[in-house]
């Protein structure tokens, strides 16, 4: 991870887009699985399979491409417009600050990275999607993320949030979020660049969704 903070992404309203989207789809799935125990195979390898993308030179290629993010791009153009989910935007908040926070604990950066190295070594093993590989990348944020001071207050059902898998596979997104706002920190976005830049943000992610129709 701590190679994925030094990446260099170019700086367009296209990618910090993808990033956006790629941050939307990432915690969609966690409330998903937190309210009822589910999420969407396809959605759910894309965002996971973003973790084990430290090379990629764009953000599209972070994700393997726009047309694997439809559902995030959906979701932001909804915020962008109306922004009246306070759940999601209460997610988005949380996980800028905790990259903030992150990325300057280079000791956690480090663990990071060792662990993805690791895993990526496994896929032979464990594809990015098996529950090996899952529980690892959960025990990877229990071992980063989850010793800062802030975290992340997951909100759902407790029969699903008790649950082993369900509880491991919350923590992979978790992490695949953490990617999407390093992504967009490295694309040029800010909170005050959201605010002031939302309309063309807004144009930018319809443009995208029009394509893919």
């Amino acid at each position: 991870m701590q190679r994925i903070a030094e990446t260099y992404m170019p700086k367009t309203d296209h990618d910090r887009v993808i990033a956006l989207a790629g941050m939307m789809q990432a915690i969609d799935l966690v409330r998903n699985i937190a309210h009822r125990g589910q999420a969407d195979a396809d959605d759910f390898e894309i965002c996971v399979g973003s973790l084990l993308q430290i090379n990629a030179s764009s953000s599209a290629e972070v994700y393997g491409g726009v047309g694997r993010l439809r559902t995030g791009l959906r979701l932001l153009e909804q915020q962008l417009h109306n922004p009246r989910d306070k759940e999601l935007t209460r997610y988005v908040v949380t996980l800028w600050s905790l990259e903030r926070v992150l990325t300057r604990r280079k000791d956690l950066m480090n663990i990071l990275s060792a662990g993805i190295q690791d895993i990526e070594q496994n896929l032979a093993h464990f594809p990015v999607a098996h529950s090996n590989t899952i529980a690892r990348f959960a025990d990877l944020y229990l071992r980063t993320l989850s010793t800062l001071t802030r975290r992340v207050m997951v909100s759902g059902a407790q029969i699903h949030l008790n649950n082993p898998e369900n509880a491991n596979r919350i923590r992979a997104l978790l992490l695949a979020g953490i990617r999407a706002t390093i992504l967009w920190r490295q694309s040029g976005g800010s909170r005050l660049g959201l605010l002031l830049r939302r309309n063309v943000l807004l144009r930018e992610t319809r443009l995208l969704l029009a394509e893919l129709e």
